[in-house]
């Protein structure tokens, strides 16, 4: 394959990224300011990963960080994708398949290994709304942004069998 038509991972991870990442920012704000939390909240949230409870206490600070972790986060699973679509071109193939089930294996990861691990040491409480809020928001915020995004920087003969 020429160099110009190969796929080029820089602008695709970031693209997918930056979209998963807006999208999924977007989706928590929202249910957030639906339960009376600030937008800044949800990004000092993020930032307890690495601060824990000390993060509610730093104000624009800690939200700057959080806001700085999940787009990291959601670039993260982006490259992570791109990497596994270029020696599995069925996923980016079969785009409306993999990118829901893809949703669901970062939810998975992010609340089961994640978030315990991080410097919150804890699985967070969830009840069974707010698990299925999260998988709807992991399937059509962060799965299949991130699938479409890749596919859309994949040539399409890259995507056929080899």
């Amino acid at each position: 394959m020429s160099d110009a038509a190969k796929p080029r991972a820089t602008p695709a991870i970031l693209n997918a990224g930056a979209l998963a990442g807006l999208l999924d920012i977007t989706a928590a704000s929202v249910q957030a300011f639906l339960r009376g939390r600030s937008p800044m909240r949800v990004l000092q949230s993020v930032a307890s990963g690495w601060l824990g409870k000390d993060s509610y206490a730093h104000g624009g600070w800690s939200a700057a960080l959080g806001f700085v972790t999940h787009f990291s986060i959601a670039t993260t699973w982006a490259a992570l994708f791109w990497l596994a679509s270029r020696r599995m071109p069925a996923l980016v193939r079969n785009a409306w398949v993999s990118g829901p089930l893809y949703g669901l294996l970062v939810y998975a990861v992010m609340y089961e290994v994640v978030i315990p691990l991080s410097a919150i040491h804890r699985r967070v409480p969830r009840t069974p709304q707010d698990v299925l809020i999260g998988l709807l928001i992991h399937v059509f915020c962060v799965g299949l942004p991130i699938v479409m995004v890749i596919r859309a920087h994949t040539p399409r003969r890259d995507t056929s069998l080899s």
